[in-house]
């Protein structure tokens, strides 16, 4: 694989420390470490079960499974200098259907938190959707969620004073951005 910059839309995306690429079997021990290591608030369908699931297998199989046809799409992130899968980053669809403004989400291990890796990733994806003629980026983060906010912030996000109450989990907050989509939208 080169490190020469992918043309708008192709994959991989590259940073100056990452590469953004899609899913592989192979890392679905990336995977399933990340659910493991997920803030004990986090809502239970989103950490391993009292049953263990998903396992890694569980994981290698929904690997297998992705689309992550442009705009929309989780693409894992992967150190340049190392090869090491270190999370993953991406759009996802919003809530209210609307194609032409993702919701935006990131993940990354512990160990590669405090980094800068998150800002840099979301970045090249900030990029793509405005490449893939996106207006807008949501996102949602846990009020308690203090770095995914501050990343959120850094990236010009704003809250938009949509909260979504949850006293078991912690609020969800509704933060957007707007972009200057380089394409027109498609119908």
């Amino acid at each position: 694989m080169t490190d020469a910059p992918a043309r708008e839309g192709e994959l991989p995306l590259e940073t100056d420390r990452l590469r953004l690429r899609p899913w592989r079997a192979s890392d679905a021990a990336m995977h399933h470490k990340l659910w493991t290591e997920r803030d004990p608030r986090v809502p239970p369908h989103r950490r391993i079960d009292a049953h263990g699931h998903p396992t890694v297998a569980d994981l290698e199989d929904w690997a297998g499974r992705r689309d992550d046809t442009p705009p929309v799409g989780l693409l894992v992130a992967e150190r340049k200098d190392t090869g090491e899968a270190i999370g993953y980053c991406g759009l996802i669809p919003n809530v209210h259907g609307q194609h032409d403004e993702p919701e935006i989400a990131f993940e990354l291990l512990r160990r590669a938190w405090g980094q800068g890796y998150a800002t840099e990733a979301s970045w090249a994806i900030i990029r793509r959707a405005e490449a893939s003629g996106c207006r807008r980026l949501w996102a949602t983060v846990r009020d308690w969620n203090t770095a995914s906010r501050r990343v959120l912030a850094k990236l010009g996000f704003v809250e938009t004073g949509r909260v979504e109450p949850d006293e078991a989990h912690g609020d969800s907050l509704f933060v957007a951005k707007t972009l200057r989509p380089s394409v027109p939208p498609s119908p």
